[in-house]
C-alpha cells in the first residue's frame, strides 16, 4: 500500500487538529504539509511501531515543534480569532498539545504520550495543567437534572470542586424547566430517566429551545441516546461514571462550545 493511500483517511483529522493548536487555518495546513513532504522526500519516515494514524502525528509534530511553537504569536491580538481559538492559544503549547490530542482527536494518554515523545505521567500532567486553565477561565452556572439524591449531591461535589456554582438540581422536567426561567445556567448535566417518568431528554430540548447552552447527559441508559436515528449528544457519560470522566467532560464541553459561558448575574 502507498504511503498516501496508508494515510488518506487520517488527514482531515490530522489538519482539523493542526488548525486548532496553530489557532489558524492557513498556518496549520502548512505544517500539515510540510510534513507530508518531508515523508514523501524521506526526511520523515513513519514509526513502524506505531500505527499510522499515531505515526502521522508523531511525525507532524516533530515538524511542528522545530520551529511552529516558537513562532507562534497571541491569537488575542487576532480579530478574527473566536472564542475558542483566543482560549486554546493562551494555553501553554504542550498542554494544549495534550488537551487537544484526548479531547479533540480522541487519543488515549498513551497515545499522545507515543505522539509527542513524553511518557504517560508527563502527559497526564499536562493534561491536568490545561484543565486547571480551562475551568478557571470559565466558571459557570450549573443545571443538574438528577432523581437520585446521591448521585445528584456526587455531581454537584465535582461541579463545585472545578470552580462552578449549581445553581438548582431538578428531579424532574418541570423542575428543570422552572429552575431555567429563575436563572438561565451556563451548562445542563442531564440524567435520561426521571423521578415521575419523565425525560431528561425532553427536557434538555425544552432548555435548548430557549437557550445556547451546552448538555451533557448521564446516564445508565445510553442507548435510548444512541439510536442512530436523531442527532446524538456530543458528550455522553454512562453510570456508574469516573469522577475524571465528569470533570474532562465538563471542561471540553464548555471549551468547545461556540458561545462562551459565562457566570450569569444573581
Amino acid at each position: 500500500m502507498s504511503l498516501l493511500a496508508r494515510l488518506a483517511p487520517h488527514l482531515p483529522y490530522v489538519r482539523r487538529y493542526a488548525r486548532a493548536l496553530t489557532g489558524d487555518q492557513t498556518t496549520g495546513d502548512h505544517y500539515v504539509r510540510v510534513a507530508l513532504e518531508a515523508l514523501a522526500a524521506g526526511e520523515r519516515v513513519l514509526d513502524p511501531n506505531l500505527t499510522p494514524r499515531v505515526a502521522l502525528y508523531h511525525v507532524f509534530h516533530a515538524i511542528w515543534c522545530s520551529s511552529g511553537a516558537q513562532l507562534e504569536g497571541p491569537a488575542d491580538d487576532d480579530p478574527a480569532a473566536d472564542d475558542t481559538t483566543r482560549r486554546l492559544m493562551r494555553i501553554a503549547p504542550r498542554s494544549r498539545q495534550a488537551f487537544l490530542l484526548t479531547a479533540l482527536e480522541g487519543f488515549t494518554p498513551s497515545e499522545a504520550a507515543q505522539i509527542l515523545g513524553a511518557d504517560f505521567a508527563e502527559v497526564e500532567k499536562l493534561i491536568s495543567e490545561a484543565q486547571a486553565e480551562i475551568d478557571a477561565e470559565l466558571a459557570t452556572d450549573v443545571l443538574i437534572i438528577e432523581d437520585e439524591p446521591v448521585i445528584a449531591a456526587d455531581i454537584e461535589a465535582l461541579v463545585k470542586e472545578l470552580g462552578h456554582s449549581v445553581v438548582d438540581i431538578a428531579a424532574t422536567r418541570t423542575e428543570a424547566i422552572d429552575a431555567v426561567a429563575r436563572k438561565t445556567p451556563g451548562l445542563v448535566l442531564a440524567d435520561i430517566q426521571l423521578a415521575d417518568g419523565s425525560s431528561g431528554i425532553d427536557a434538555v430540548k425544552d432548555i435548548l429551545a430557549r437557550f445556547d447552552v451546552p448538555v451533557i447527559f448521564i446516564t445508565a441508559f445510553p442507548e435510548r441516546l444512541l439510536t442512530g436515528e436523531r442527532p446524538e449528544p456530543t458528550f455522553l457519560i454512562t453510570k456508574p461514571f469516573q469522577p475524571e470522566t465528569v470533570k474532562a467532560a465538563i471542561g471540553q464541553a464548555l471549551f468547545f462550545h461556540p458561545r462562551k459561558a459565562s457566570r450569569q448575574a444573581a
